[in-house]
């Protein structure tokens, strides 16, 4: 029995020491264990809208789907913010700048134009009486003539004609000097000179080509007939540019219009010419804009005494000072900036240490050469990617961040921004609006579940309520006046919806008609409790509300396809 008790004792002991050696162990361990499984959070976001975390189930705040697991690894970033790999940095060249204050004087502003013709020093070489050329001493475009020079013969039977009227004037000069005189003038109108006309009268002899000289010096740049050809009095034969000056032309943008003025000195330089600069003083700034283009034209004169600029010509242009005149400007490359036509935006390096972006709008000032100024939306020390911006927005969207292309806006109605106040009427007009109200619904249901034919059946119904809505009974001015805007778009929009059979149209329809009944609704009340619902990606992501008779959402937006996407806005009573 002794040994049977010693037996007993020794396992106890070995038990015990068991548990201490391995028990508090195992303890420890699973206690370890389960608090690193809480400790892992599991984050929720939204399939539609991945921007949205949360740390636990629920809608979405923004569609009001309901919220997936996320994964892991968001690395602590904002709901704006997204990360790159170093590998995709390095394969899509991405460059970042520190924007930093300038002076604006460092930075003139540069313009691109070409060289033209100056219009003013232009002429056109015209015949002065009907004939035929008979030669055209004018051989190509681009020869150049000088002032005098002969250019072509015209032979001319009026001219002939005229000439032997000369000669039998001149024999009755002494009876009737006013035949004689008028005769000779009529030679002048052919620009003949008084010399030429005593040299017929002298030696008799009728000239049967008349010459044509050029009236200045220049380039020729068209020509506009050829030898052998008839010509009209008056028919332009050549035209002739003078070179001496040309026009430099340039295109101003129109936030930048307010820089220049009438005066302003311009340097010009062009690529034919490396390292030579020509300066020269603004003409002119063309008073209309063109539509087009949103740009003015510049316009420079240049000296061209040596013929180094040639018409077509591409230059450039520097102005330095301008009107305006700031000490110290935010200027950032303009490769940086990316528009979306009503937005620029560029993408902001958030992290000293790692490579994360995000999305900043920026309000552009002027362009300087291939630099902006940035009036706001950036700070000094901000650093900015400036190669591989297209690369980095791409990226933005495939992770659901705000891009250029798929940015979030903040929708608010009227009726959010200033409270519709609650006007009384009488009960009867207040039933007649309910019976609206009801076949509103109605429609609604149709469009909810995607049923153009419904829809339009459903419209008729609520047109036909709509007519039997007695306005006389709105004693107030006010109430009438109210609803007389109301009606209108009601009406309006109901017969679209009618006369579609289109899903998507109808829908569109649908969202003024609603916009304009939640106002009568709010207006004079209907005796019912009415929700206000509204969907933020519903107009092409602008929002759209409508009324229900429930608080369940279901889309008449988007049917099926997003059937539970928004939420309860106002409950009206």
């Amino acid at each position: 029995m002794k040994k049977y008790i010693i037996y007993a004792a020794i396992l106890g002991v070995g038990l015990l020491l068991g548990w201490v050696l391995f028990g508090g162990k195992s303890m420890q361990e699973t206690e370890h264990t389960h608090d690193a499984e809480i400790s892992e959070t599991q984050m929720w976001t939204c399939s539609m809208h991945p921007q949205i975390m949360q740390p636990e189930p629920g809608d979405c705040p923004i569609c009001g789907m309901d919220l997936i697991p996320a994964e892991a690894g968001s690395e602590g970033l904002s709901a704006d913010q997204f990360k790159l790999t170093e590998n995709a940095m390095a394969l899509a060249n991405i460059q970042t700048t520190v924007v930093g204050n300038v002076a604006s004087e460092e930075h003139g502003i540069n313009l691109s134009g070409k060289i033209a013709e100056n219009e003013s020093e232009n002429a056109v070489q015209v015949s002065y009486v009907s004939g035929r050329i008979e030669k055209l001493n004018i051989s190509f475009t681009g020869e150049a003539v000088k002032k005098g020079q002969l250019l072509a013969t015209v032979y001319s039977p009026e001219l002939y004609a005229a000439q032997q009227e000369l000669l039998t004037a001149l024999s009755l000069k002494a009876s009737q000097p006013d035949l004689y005189q008028a005769v000779r003038n009529k030679l002048k109108l052919w620009k003949l000179s008084d010399s030429q006309i005593n040299n017929i009268e002298t030696t008799g002899k009728v000239k049967e080509n008349l010459p044509v000289y050029a009236t200045v010096s220049g380039v020729v740049t068209q020509k506009l007939v050829n030898q052998g050809d008839y010509i009209k009095q008056g028919q332009p034969l050549l035209k002739i540019a003078n070179l001496g000056t040309v026009w430099a032309n340039f295109d101003v943008y129109e936030n930048q219009i307010s820089q220049f003025k009438k005066g302003q000195d311009i340097e010009v330089t062009a690529k034919a010419y490396p390292g030579k600069v020509f300066h020269g003083k603004v003409d002119f700034v063309d008073p209309v804009l063109n539509a087009n283009t949103r740009t003015v034209s510049l316009r420079v004169v240049l000296k061209n005494t040596d013929g180094e600029f040639k018409p077509g010509m591409f230059v450039q242009a520097e102005i330095k000072g301008g009107n305006a005149h700031r000490e110290n400007m935010l200027i950032i490359p303009a490769t940086a900036v990316m528009w979306t036509g009503e937005r620029s935006v560029v993408y902001l390096k958030a992290s000293q240490t790692a490579s994360v972006f995000e999305m900043r709008e920026v309000t552009l000032g002027n362009r300087l050469g291939e630099t902006f100024e940035i009036l706001e939306g950036l700070n000094a020390g901000d650093e900015i990617v400036t190669n591989g911006t297209f690369t980095v927005d791409a990226a933005a969207q495939l992770q659901g961040k705000k891009s250029m292309m798929n940015h979030p806006k903040e929708m608010k109605m009227e009726s959010e921004e200033q409270e519709t106040n609650r006007l009384t009427v009488s009960k009867d007009f207040q039933s007649q609006l309910k019976s609206v109200y009801d076949e509103y619904i109605t429609l609604k249901d149709a469009l909810v579940e995607g049923d153009a034919e419904t829809a339009s059946k459903a419209s008729q119904s609520l047109e036909k309520s709509l007519m039997k809505v007695d306005m006389k009974l709105l004693k107030e001015n006010e109430a009438h006046m109210r609803w007389m805007s109301q009606l209108k778009a009601i009406e309006n929009n109901t017969a679209s919806i009618l006369k579609s059979s289109n899903i998507d149209a109808q829908r569109q329809y649908f969202k003024e008609l609603s916009d304009a009944l939640i106002s009568a609704v709010q207006s004079f009340g209907i005796n019912e409790k009415v929700f206000l619902e509204f969907c933020p990606m519903a107009n092409d992501n602008n929002g759209a509300y409508w009324l229900s008779k429930e608080d369940k959402i279901l889309n008449p937006y988007f049917g099926d396809a997003m059937l539970t996407c928004g939420e309860v806005k106002q409950i009206i009573e």
